[in-house]
């Protein structure tokens, strides 16, 4: 699976961003923002907002999982099964940690990670593995046994009677 890179000036993303901007860039309302950062579901990583006239402060990372978490309950996920999946991710891939090279499937309410191109994960049921692999290959793979198999029943008939010649001149 292709890994995107994308560059931004240094200087936007250390400044970080303001609920105002968060809010418009994810397309979440600021009271949305405030309540999940009161609940703990997703808080602002740069600061927090603490006490009258503070703001909070997001950075891009944070962005991105805000749009995600948006996404998912927009698919009818609840902000449980978002966190238990946000969770089942880091257990099961901590060297991504942040998720932002993860790719995510919603079939209904299950969130399907994959993993790799024949690996998927239901996150939201305690890691389940599911296989990939496409029946197309199989019946490539098939014909190829079947070609090999062909050919050295050929081969053993052209050597046997040879073989069974060879004794009976004698």
């Amino acid at each position: 699976m292709k890994n995107t890179r994308v560059k931004f000036k240094r200087d936007i993303l250390e400044a970080g961003f303001s609920t105002a901007r968060a809010a418009r860039l994810t397309r979440l309302s600021p009271r949305q923002l405030d309540y999940w950062d009161r609940r703990g579901f997703l808080n602002p990583s740069l600061a927090r907002a603490e006490g009258y006239g503070s703001a909070r402060k997001y950075s891009f990372v944070d962005l991105v999982r805000l749009r995600v978490a948006a996404r998912l309950r927009a698919a009818g996920l609840g902000l449980a099964r978002i966190q238990q999946a946000v969770q089942t991710l880091r257990r099961l891939d901590p060297a991504r940690a942040d998720g932002l090279s993860a790719h995510l499937l919603i079939a209904g309410s299950r969130v399907l990670w994959v993993r790799s191109e024949r690996e998927i994960v239901d996150v939201l049921h305690e890691g389940q593995l599911m296989l990939v692999f496409s029946v197309g290959r199989e019946v490539e793979a098939m014909a190829t046994a079947v070609e090999q198999l062909s050919r050295e029943q050929q081969e053993d008939a052209v050597v046997r009677p040879a073989r069974a010649g060879a004794g009976h001149g004698r």
